[in-house]
């Protein structure tokens, strides 16, 4: 299977993929962060770097999916974050907040276009729906120098995006955890809840479990 996590900067999705994949045996696939030339010049210049971002993130996630196609015929694969996140949160909020310009924005989404013919859905997605506050909260716990000052503004317009964005998907299964009252990082019942949650919503107790 092909399961992928989506949720706004700091809602936990690399901490719930690293977990998921210890109790069931999966294979995580990262997000281009640590390798990534344009993050930390990005979140210092937006309208400089915000074409250059979108497009690396566009192409690792792009070869992400290609080598996950490949791949799951024999292994659980569990994805942080998503191709569809690239380009109907991060690149259009850049685009409405004019730190993408129509013309980097239209080449963006022409690329896009032509990689979604090549594209497969994940089986399932799980959305990490959570509040700036809390968002806010995790980033500063991770300490990341280059995420230090995003602003509320941005991380708002984010999440109003995300809630869009998951309303109208419809390219597969999806599941919304609302984690604000929870912490399955560091409380193993509220872990089990969300493994409940994914097992029974999902409809694939038995499939998770191999």
């Amino acid at each position: 299977m092909h399961i992928a996590i989506t949720g706004n900067i700091g809602a936990g999705k690399t901490s719930l993929a690293e977990k998921l994949a210890e109790k069931y045996g999966w294979e995580v696939y990262y997000e281009a962060v640590d390798n990534n030339p344009y993050l930390a010049p990005f979140y210092a210049e937006m309208a400089k770097w915000s074409f250059h971002l979108q497009i690396f993130f566009l192409n690792s996630r792009f070869e992400q999916v290609m080598n996950i196609k490949k791949n799951t015929d024999s292994k659980t694969i569990i994805q942080d974050r998503t191709i569809y996140e690239d380009a109907y949160i991060f690149a259009q909020n850049l685009h409405e907040s004019g730190l993408l310009n129509d013309t980097d924005f239209l080449t963006y989404q022409g690329l896009f276009s032509t990689i979604m013919r090549a594209v497969a859905p994940p089986d399932l997605m799980i959305y990490l729906k959570s509040d700036v506050e809390k968002l806010k909260r995790q980033i500063k716990l991770r300490n990341r120098d280059y995420e230090q000052d995003i602003s509320d503004d941005y991380l708002l317009k984010l999440n109003v995006l995300y809630e869009a964005f998951t309303h109208k998907y419809t390219h597969g299964k999806l599941i919304e955890i609302d984690v604000n009252g929870i912490d399955f990082v560091n409380n193993e019942t509220d872990f089990e809840k969300v493994c409940e949650i994914i097992e029974k919503q999902a409809n694939i107790g038995k499939q998770l479990k191999l």
